[in-house]
């Protein structure tokens, strides 16, 4: 991260949340099991509550609950930062389902043996503790009385959540958090990131929705327009258009320059001083199709939403698709299809007729999923069910804190999530 990106994150979160910097105000939420990307606010270490060693535990489950535990020690947070919100989401959910044993570590200043917590790294940690009794006690009132706007209850002087990446597969963390455990408060996206680089700044942190300004010297961009024109030629900063979308092509630095296409496209919002303001729009790899039929990510989607919207009570918590051509043999002598695993809150099973309803507002968002469905060409769409905390083992199966995929990929996270299925 370089010192530039950090100051200016750290100039715009003071202005508009004027105690963000106190020291020990913030507390850190993120697993980096690797060498540790820097947090937003490094430049300034005293900012942070969370002490570094948690974050690099070998399991994501453990560095998320020892971090929690720092947290939730210190009443005066002001701001919460984390990687991802899926980490935010699964801190939460051990929340919701151990605050009796955390409330006991917090009162007898201790941290419990768990797996992926070695011995040496938690005596190191558990010395860092103070028994606190009262803050237990507050712990223990405040979960007995439900989570709905838990976090504001908790850390009640807390100004905004800070979410490393907060857009594209994320987003559907971020609605779910500020319509339960963090309801009233401003989420705030500091940076944009793609291929391991830092491209832009978010100067608007009480936006909803995140915008970033992408700065030049940062490193060296080139944009596809979309769709794709016959010829591919790639045009500079200084040649895109406001309300088009691009595809973002990346030249770094890492030993030696490397070219690539990001997978990435954008959407220029506006101008600042002449530099585009961006949003971006969906993840090019994360595309289905199994005849050439193309369903973006961010479109795939809103029609599973609105499907969900169709089961009564039912609320989307989490998905992944497969391609059928992942599943080999085990898929049966059907046409190409997809297979797609959901976890529901307020439905604990669905009907065929229920399952159907995705496979029916998917023909009817897109023309070409329908004409083949209609030839026989693309078999019937399969929809699985996944128990609670099924998702959170499959995040933590990825070994690298990154996005969730909303398409997998590989063998062994589609048979876990497999074995997570309950209907």
């Amino acid at each position: 991260l370089p010192a530039q990106g950090s100051l200016l994150y750290l100039d715009t979160l003071h202005a508009s949340f004027p105690q963000a910097l106190a020291p020990r105000g913030t507390a850190l939420l993120s697993w980096a099991p690797k060498p540790p990307r820097a947090p937003a606010g490094w430049p300034l270490p005293s900012l942070y509550c969370t002490p570094a060693e948690a974050g690099t535990l070998p399991s994501r489950d453990a560095a998320l609950r020892v971090q929690l535990l720092f947290a939730l020690q210190e009443r005066a947070l002001h701001v919460l930062e984390v990687g991802l919100a899926a980490e935010l989401h699964d801190a939460l959910a051990m929340l919701h389902a151990g605050w009796p044993g955390l409330a006991q570590d917090l009162e007898l200043g201790k941290l419990s043996p768990q797996p992926g917590l070695p011995e040496d790294a938690r005596g190191r940690l558990q010395a860092l503790l103070v028994p606190d009794a009262a803050r237990a006690a507050e712990l223990r009132a405040e979960c007995a009385c439900g989570f709905e706007g838990i976090v504001q209850r908790l850390w009640p002087q807390l100004e905004v959540v800070v979410v490393g990446t907060a857009q594209g597969a994320e987003q559907l963390y971020c609605d779910a958090l500020r319509q339960a455990d963090c309801k009233g408060l401003p989420f705030y996206c500091p940076f944009y990131r793609a291929a391991g680089a830092l491209l832009g700044v978010n100067l608007w942190p009480e936006e909803p929705a995140p915008r970033f300004l992408l700065c030049p010297d940062w490193a060296f961009c080139e944009f596809l327009p979309c769709p794709a024109e016959e010829e591919l030629r790639t045009v500079l900063l200084d040649e895109l258009w406001e309300g088009r979308e691009y595809e973002l092509v990346l030249t770094s630095r890492t030993g030696e320059y490397s070219r690539c296409r990001a997978r990435e496209v954008l959407r220029v919002a506006g101008f600042h001083k002449q530099c585009p303001i961006v949003e971006p729009v969906r993840r090019e790899g994360q595309v289905l199709s199994v005849r050439g039929e193309s369903i973006p990510e961010d479109r795939f989607c809103r029609s599973l939403c609105r499907a969900v919207g169709l089961w009564p009570g039912a609320h989307l918590i989490d998905y992944v698709c497969v391609e059928s051509a992942l599943l080999g043999a085990s898929s049966g002598a059907t046409a190409p299809h997809y297979e797609v695993f959901v976890e529901l809150r307020g439905l604990r099973d669905l009907s065929e007729g229920q399952r159907y309803k995705l496979d029916q507002c998917l023909q009817e968002d897109f023309p070409i999923y329908k004409s083949f469905r209609f030839k026989g060409s693309i078999g019937p769409l399969r929809l699985h069910m996944v128990g609670a905390g099924g998702f959170a083992q499959l995040r933590g199966a990825l070994g690298s804190p990154l996005p969730m995929p909303r398409v997998l990929r590989e063998e062994r996270l589609l048979q876990l999530i497999q074995s997570a299925v309950i209907s």
